[in-house]
């Protein structure tokens, strides 16, 4: 389907839900324009970022990276706000929550799942590098980052000078590659082939993060993150020697999230 801003293979067009609830409410003090509506929402159990974004004229919405817990949250803000949810969609398959596009998509007919076609889960569209989605007049980049999982996407809006990085970027850090066919090196590339090339004042948000900070940008990360700022060599053997614990939640959330977060 076509419209006047974009062309999405097979896609048509693409709207948001949000979260009422246990969760922090930020605007991040962002100078977009009027039309531009944008929301940062929170997760405390898994730490993670669900972000509403909309056009304030047409009322249509996408949200990414929605939390199953919170999906009536969710679709309850969404009418609140008067905003038609048009796309759920995930960054990647996550291994620590289960996604709540499955949930959403009962609670708010008419709109449709969104991963990356790379993924492998089931969804009502499948995103590749360079497909654009839209929502009223905006505009999200689906660009390919893989390395903490095979299918991660980033989402660029490059009208807002902002990116959503999912688990391949976090603020000072980014993603685990030892489990979901991760590669260190994948992502090291992805990291500074296609978010460092961004202009350095865009702002990243990520889909988790354990120490209360909401935002960074591609300056900070280029300068300040401990991991990717190392040769890639050296970042190799970081990864290697995280010694992290076996995620909580992967051996459930994994299966789930394979088929939309419904079983």
């Amino acid at each position: 389907m076509t419209s006047k801003l974009c062309t999405l293979r097979n896609v048509e067009k693409l709207f948001l839900v949000s979260n009422v609830g246990k969760v922090r409410w930020m605007s991040i003090g962002m100078q977009k324009d009027s039309n531009f509506f944008f929301r940062q929402l929170f997760d405390t159990v898994s730490s993670t970022y669900t972000y509403l974004l909309g056009d304030l004229k047409t009322k249509e919405a996408v949200l990414i990276d929605p939390v199953l817990e919170h999906a009536e949250r969710d679709a309850a803000l969404i009418k609140e706000l008067g905003f038609k949810l048009i796309y759920a969609m995930n960054t990647h398959m996550h291994a620590d929550h289960i996604t709540g596009t499955g949930k959403l998509k009962s609670l708010i007919p008419g709109s449709k799942s969104v991963i990356g076609k790379a993924s492998g889960a089931k969804a009502d569209i499948h995103l590749v590098d360079g497909d654009i989605v839209c929502f009223g007049c905006h505009q999200l980049l689906a660009t390919a980052t893989p390395g903490h999982t095979n299918g991660c996407l980033t989402y660029i809006c490059h009208e807002q000078g902002i990116a959503f990085t999912g688990d391949t970027l976090l603020i000072r850090g980014c993603g685990r590659t030892d489990f979901q066919e991760g590669s260190s090196e994948s992502l090291y590339n992805s990291v500074h082939t296609k978010i460092f090339t961004l202009p350095d004042n865009y702002t990243l948000y990520p889909a988790h993060d354990y120490k209360g900070q909401t935002a960074t940008t591609v300056l900070e990360e280029k300068k300040y993150n401990p991991r990717l700022t190392k040769p890639l060599n050296e970042f190799i053997e970081i990864m290697k020697n995280l010694n992290l614990p076996y995620p909580k939640m992967i051996d459930k959330a994994v299966p789930a999230n394979r088929v939309c977060g419904l079983y």
